[in-house]
C-alpha cells in the first residue's frame, strides 16, 4: 500500500480526482483501485479521477479514468479543471496545449475560477429514432460525437423526466452497441440551453457533463437553424457556455466550452 497525494477539483459539480504524475511515480493505477477512490462513500468520491502527465511535444498529458475505473477519449470539465491546476503548478502562461486521448487541445485561464477549453470539431451529426418514454414520444433527437459519443434528445418538459431510468435505457440501446453512449435531455429556451446528462462510465446522473453540453449546443443549432453562434447552457451544478463556428450541414469548427473550474480540497489517501 502506498500514499498518493490528490487535489479534488469541480466544474459546474462535475467533480474529479486529480493526481500530479509529472514525475512519473505512479506506473500504473488499476480499475479497481479508481472506483474505490471514486467511490462516494468509502472513498474521496468523484465523477472520474485524472492523471496529470509529462509530454514530450505538450505543456502536460491528461489521462483520464471515469469513476467504473475504464479510460475514456475526453471530458471536457475534466479538462477544464485540469488546465486550472496545472496553470497554478505553472506548466504553462497564458494559453496552453496538452494531449489526451482524442488529440491536442487548447486551453486557458480566463480568470481565476473560470476556463475556456477547445474541443474536437464535428462534422457528422445523426438524426436517430428511439423508443417513446414518457406519454408523447420526444420531438427531435440526434447523436454526435464530441470527444465522446453523445445521444441528445429534444424534450420541453424537463422536469418530468426521470433522467436515471431513462438516460439508462437509452445508454444501452443496440443503435448504440457495443459501447454505448452519454445521453443529454435538453429544454430549449432560445439561446439558452437547459441540459441534464446520464453519463456512461459514471452511470447516474451527474450536475454538468462538458462533452454532453457541447453536444446539446451544436445539437440544437443543427436541429432548430437559429443562426446563434454560441448557447449559455445551464446545467443543474450551475452555467457553461458554448461556443462555435457553424459551416454547411453538420460542420463545426472552432468549438469551445468555457465555465467554472474550481479547487475544493487536496489530500493524501492510501491506495
Amino acid at each position: 500500500m502506498s500514499t498518493i497525494q490528490f487535489q479534488k477539483w469541480q466544474g459546474a459539480g462535475n467533480d474529479f480526482i486529480i493526481i500530479d504524475n509529472l514525475n512519473n511515480q505512479i506506473s500504473s493505477l488499476n480499475a479497481e483501485q479508481i472506483r474505490h477512490l471514486c467511490d462516494r462513500h468509502f472513498g474521496i468520491g468523484a465523477d472520474g479521477l485524472m492523471l496529470v502527465g509529462p509530454s514530450t511535444e505538450f505543456d502536460f498529458e491528461m489521462i483520464f479514468y471515469n469513476s467504473d475505473g475504464k479510460p475514456a477519449e475526453m471530458c471536457g470539465n475534466g479538462g477544464r479543471c485540469i488546465t486550472a491546476m496545472a496553470s497554478q503548478f505553472g506548466l504553462f502562461t497564458g494559453k496552453t496545449t496538452f494531449l489526451t486521448t482524442d488529440g491536442p487541445h487548447e486551453a486557458m485561464v480566463i480568470h481565476d475560477g473560470w476556463v475556456r477549453l477547445r474541443m474536437v470539431d464535428v462534422n457528422k451529426i445523426e438524426r436517430v429514432t428511439i423508443p417513446s418514454f414518457m406519454p408523447t414520444a420526444p420531438e427531435k433527437a440526434c447523436f454526435l460525437n464530441t470527444g465522446v459519443p453523445h445521444l441528445v434528445v429534444f424534450i420541453d418538459d424537463l422536469e418530468a423526466i426521470n433522467v436515471e431510468t431513462a438516460g439508462r435505457m437509452l445508454r444501452n440501446l443496440e443503435l448504440f452497441a457495443p459501447a454505448g453512449t452519454n445521453v443529454n435531455f435538453c429544454k430549449v429556451s432560445d439561446r439558452t440551453l437547459h441540459v441534464r446528462t446520464y453519463e456512461r462510465g459514471v452511470e447516474s446522473e451527474t450536475l454538468a457533463c462538458g462533452t454532453g453540453n457541447v453536444a446539446s449546443a451544436l445539437a440544437a443549432e443543427w436541429t432548430f437553424h437559429c443562426g446563434y453562434s454560441d448557447y449559455d447552457c445551464i446545467a443543474l451544478g450551475g452555467p457553461l457556455k458554448v461556443s462555435f463556428k457553424h459551416h454547411t450541414s453538420d460542420q463545426f469548427t472552432d468549438v469551445w466550452l468555457e465555465g467554472p473550474a474550481v479547487k475544493v480540497f487536496e489530500g493524501d489517501v492510501e491506495v
